[in-house]
């Protein structure tokens, strides 16, 4: 008998083995007295698959960072951009990716931050007295609280009608041909610096900031394009559009960490923090180089771009050649 029961515990560790992990073999009666089989041990199957599993998370979060980084202050979408790579890369799950998108714009403000540092230390400094550095913090202010408004009010609504590709791709294509139009139009500039803004076209840039509540419609292209109708020249518009992006992007994050926390595990802070990180480091490089592209060319390439990109992707959810969340 005792032959017979060294030979039964080997073949069982074995079943066990090919049919389940090590959680279902410890639940095996005496199979922690059997001698392990040479070679396995089923307690690194999970450790593995979990390692694995971590490394794609993590490096499709710096994908979306650095997608993010990129598209943030271009007239071209970041959130649309967002959308369309998460539901590309199957990126967590809906919940999640919505809080992950809108924690990482923080990451991207940063790089305005660092970029403008000198300019907005200038203006807290002089913010105790009247001149052009308080008047520059009222016009933020003032041109921040429309869309805050506005998505305070209507952003819930807005996502579950329109945060889905199709939609955006219809926004990217309506973007581009008013891009267009606003390059097209004779532009008579009336504001040549962000110090030169009043507080009344401060708040119609602002009321321009909320359409960028439609995803695909990108908040930089509609408060830098808003601009330019209302006569900021194209450095006024941009560095403006800048300097609104940090109480936006900010409010946003905040108020999205704070009433989706529900949602938030302490393993996901290896995620949002790689794509906090790859979103601020690519943003720095896409400011400076809008900065310099603005200085001798029009937006033009970026309604095209929006054209050709929206028209992709319409065309690849018609055809069914890409499953897309429609």
């Amino acid at each position: 008998m005792r032959g017979a029961s060294c030979c039964i515990r080997p073949i069982r560790v074995t079943h066990a083995l090919k049919s389940s992990p090590a959680r279902e073999f410890s639940r095996i009666p005496g199979a922690h007295d059997a001698p392990w089989p040479a070679g396995y041990n089923p307690a690194s199957f999970p450790a593995h698959r979990h390692t694995s599993m971590d490394m794609i998370l993590l490096f499709k979060s710096l994908i979306m960072g650095i997608v993010e980084g990129l598209t943030e202050f271009l007239p071209i979408s970041s959130t649309g951009h967002l959308i369309l790579t998460g539901d590309l890369l199957n990126f967590l799950d809906k919940e999640k990716r919505d809080v992950f998108e809108i924690f990482i714009q923080f990451g991207a403000m940063l790089a305005v931050v660092w970029e403008y540092r000198a300019k907005i230390g200038q203006t807290l400094a002089g913010a105790g007295r009247a001149g052009r550095e308080r008047n520059l913090l009222i016009n933020v202010a003032a041109a921040f609280i429309p869309a805050a408004a506005m998505g305070f009010l209507f952003n819930n609504m807005i996502k579950a009608a329109l945060f889905k590709p199709v939609p955006v791709a219809l926004a990217f294509i309506v973007g581009g041909l008013v891009i267009l139009w606003a390059e097209k139009r004779q532009h008579t500039v009336t504001v040549e610096t962000v110090d030169d803004l009043s507080l009344l076209d401060a708040i119609k840039v602002g009321l321009c900031q909320c359409f960028a509540l439609i995803p695909g419609t990108s908040r930089s292209g509609a408060t830098i394009i808003g601009g330019l109708f209302l006569g900021l020249s194209r450095k006024a518009a941009t560095e403006f559009s800048f300097f609104l992006a940090i109480p936006t992007l900010s409010a946003a994050s905040l108020y999205s960490l704070w009433k989706m926390r529900h949602a938030l595990e302490t393993q996901d802070i290896g995620i949002f923090a790689v794509g906090f990180l790859a979103s601020m480091v690519s943003a720095f490089f896409a400011v400076r180089a809008l900065l310099k592209f603005i200085s001798s060319h029009t937006f033009i390439a970026f309604a095209w771009y929006r054209i050709a990109f929206g028209v992709i992707v319409l065309l690849t959810a018609w055809r069914g050649w890409v499953d897309w969340t429609v």
